[in-house]
């Protein structure tokens, strides 16, 4: 492996880790604010929703002034929110404006580690220039594993370590060592990978214009190679942001978890996924090529995911959700794989950005939307949500003669 890869990697890996290491901590630092439930899903939505802001404009500011200066800085902040959520932890509980002041103050460090957590998106245009077009695929479907494995680890250590005698403070400190790794390794490792004839030039832009996904696609002019790919992930991603604010609530309603089974449950899902992403999606990326390999990860998407609600048997059920698990591996790289691959240079960093904005943009709304909409209509939520990468098959099916 490219030790030049290796900062790129750690990246991914922490960028989600802000985000997983907290999901079984959050729920209780709320409570112990005495706070409403849905403040846990608000705070979830900061740093989604800010990660869909920071994405574009540090994919832009990477592509006008390069890439290692605005990884530096973006790092910089994402450990600094760690610091600010540690220091919340150690203020009164006085009441501000409804809610406890600490609360404020851990809003304030997911809104920063989102904005600054949107630098995935450079990260991606990083990976792009450095490799060859036949390297693409299955480079990106490692880093797929590193965000899979950051999402397998981040609960079990937020879990182990705020089940410590150091409670909440040993999860942000274990959160704060990990970060310093990382920027450290930023700073000796990462060589810059855009030359400065290869840069183009900044253009100031409202925050607006930014988040404006359909202008901004307008902009960059893309060609139809791209259009489509994007459409196709806006479904895909709108898909996984319901699976991702409803599949604990199912499978608690549908086997009667505890804490300790379900997050076993979701080991054994993420070290599959990890697997997939690592190892199956390349072998079929070399068989297939991105584009069929991308078809056939949206179709067991639709069939995993209206299968799952079919079956309480055990075994079926995993089957059932090992085919969705294998759709999601197959989709995370060539997505980013096709868009690298066809992305022009000059506008690689801003195409990626757009790219990870569709990402947080499905995770900032569809979450929430669909922990609500559970509550009411259960499984079926799953039928309609499935919908959404068939149509993303048939639009990949009626395009392929010409995206090939």
């Amino acid at each position: 492996m490219n030790t030049k890869l290796i900062p790129a990697f750690l990246l991914s890996f922490v960028n989600t880790l802000s985000a997983s290491i907290l999901f079984p901590v959050l729920p209780f630092v709320v409570a112990a604010y005495d706070a409403p439930k849905w403040v846990f899903g608000l705070l979830l939505t900061l740093y989604s929703s800010f990660q869909f802001i920071g994405s574009p404009l540090l994919g832009r500011l990477s592509d006008a002034h390069g890439r290692k200066p605005i990884l530096l800085i973006s790092h910089g902040g994402t450990l600094l929110s760690w610091f600010v959520f540690l220091f919340a932890l150690y203020l009164p509980k006085t009441e501000v404006w409804g809610f406890m002041l600490p609360l404020w103050i851990i809003a304030l460090s997911r809104i920063l580690d989102g904005i600054t957590g949107g630098n995935t998106s450079v990260a991606n245009a990083y990976v792009a220039d450095i490799t060859t077009l036949k390297e693409k695929s299955y480079i990106f479907g490692y880093l797929g594993a590193v965000t899979g494995l950051a999402m397998i680890l981040g609960p079990g250590i937020g879990g182990f370590s705020a089940s410590s005698s150091y409670g909440y403070v040993g999860t942000i400190v274990v959160s704060i060592l990990i970060s310093v790794v990382t920027l450290v390794a930023i700073f000796l490792w990462l060589k810059e990978s855009l030359p400065i004839t290869s840069r183009a030039p900044r253009v100031k832009e409202s925050i607006w214009k930014m988040i404006n996904i359909p202008l901004r696609i307008k902009e960059v002019n893309p060609n139809k190679t791209i259009i489509t790919i994007f459409t196709m992930k806006m479904l895909f991603t709108a898909m996984v942001g319901i699976y991702i604010g409803s599949i604990a609530l199912f499978l608690i309603d549908l086997f009667d978890f505890n804490e300790k089974e379900l997050g076993t449950f979701m080991l054994v899902v993420g070290v599959f996924l990890a697997f997939n992403q690592a190892f199956v999606s390349k072998r079929l990326i070399d068989k297939l090529g991105e584009f069929k390999t991308l078809m056939l990860g949206l179709f067991f998407c639709f069939f995993g995911l209206f299968s799952i609600t079919l079956t309480n048997n055990m075994y079926l059920f995993i089957a059932c959700y090992y085919i969705m698990n294998l759709g999601l591996s197959l989709c995370f790289p060539t997505f980013n794989a096709i868009l690298a691959i066809n992305a022009p240079d000059k506008s690689k960093g801003e195409i990626m950005g757009i790219s990870e904005s569709i990402n947080s943009f499905s995770m900032a709304v569809f979450p929430v939307i669909s922990a609500l909409v559970y509550t009411y209509i259960e499984k079926y939520l799953f039928h309609g949500a499935s919908l959404l990468p068939l149509i993303g098959f048939g639009i990949a099916f009626y395009m392929r003669k010409k995206l090939k």
